[in-house]
């Protein structure tokens, strides 16, 4: 029962492995023993990524997530340095906020094209090359967005994220019994991009988590135990579930 969190001689890929949320996963990652490339589009972020992470164990890949043609190439580059892929993490994501009346077509698009379409085609090879290979773990990184309303110009990101929930569920359809397919839907969390952007006072960031039974918002390491979690043998007979570091968020309503 030892090495049930053990991801040693696993080979991951996280996409939107250059900061926050998915920085720290691949970090854990290769701390729990597993050879990681990040990728994102920018060659600068995963340049410092990388040197943030300190591991040797981690290497970086530049593309796109939501061309074809750049998540193949991913694909193609991973499977030659590594000879396989064991585990995807799927961290990419933008949220571009307007209330519904001022939504413009273009970027709801965006969002679509990066929250969905970005992951249904990293799931589509390397779920492929998983379940030929007859193992492989895939973890998408969604939200409470997902299945909890909210104001300030959230709905075209709740949207994407409730679409990844489903597409995750039916992901795991496809896919096994070769391959699980899970989620990971945190509440508010204090990326350093958020950091950046929300107001220091620390009244004001104490009211975000008030409505949580643990009282505070996320911090990105708090996804990092759950995707460990559901990259490791722990979890071989779970898929096609969302789990909630949300501080009890959705327990509540």
């Amino acid at each position: 029962m030892t090495n049930l969190f053990d991801l040693t001689g696993k080979k991951a890929v996280v996409i939107g492995g250059a900061g926050g949320i998915g920085q720290a996963i691949a970090q854990g990652f290769a701390e729990s023993g597993a050879e990681v490339l990040i990728s994102s589009r920018n060659e600068e972020n995963l340049k410092r990524a990388v040197e943030e992470i300190n591991n040797e164990k981690v290497s970086y890949y530049i593309a796109d997530a939501s061309d074809e043609e750049s998540v193949k190439a991913l694909f193609d580059a991973a499977v030659e340095k590594f000879g396989k892929v064991d585990i995807l993490c799927n961290s990419q994501g933008i949220n571009l906020k307007h209330v519904l009346p001022e939504m413009t077509v273009e970027d709801w698009d965006k969002m679509f094209q990066v929250n969905v379409k970005g992951i249904m085609l990293s799931c589509k090879y390397f779920g492929a090359h998983m379940k030929e290979n007859g193992y492989g773990k895939i973890i998408n990184i969604s939200s409470v967005r997902g299945i909890r309303a909210c104001p300030n110009g959230n709905t075209g990101y709740g949207a994407t994220k409730g679409a990844v929930d489903m597409f995750t569920r039916m992901a795991s359809v496809d896919l096994g019994p070769e391959v699980c397919v899970n989620a990971i839907g945190p509440t508010v969390t204090l990326t350093p991009m958020m950091d950046k952007i929300m107001p220091k006072d620390p009244a004001f960031r104490a009211s975000l988590g008030a409505n949580m039974p643990l009282k505070r918002i996320g911090e990105v390491e708090d996804c990092v135990g759950p995707a460990i979690f559901l990259a490791a043998p722990a979890s071989d007979f779970v898929t096609g579930q969302i789990i909630y570091p949300d501080g009890g968020l959705t327990a509540v309503g």
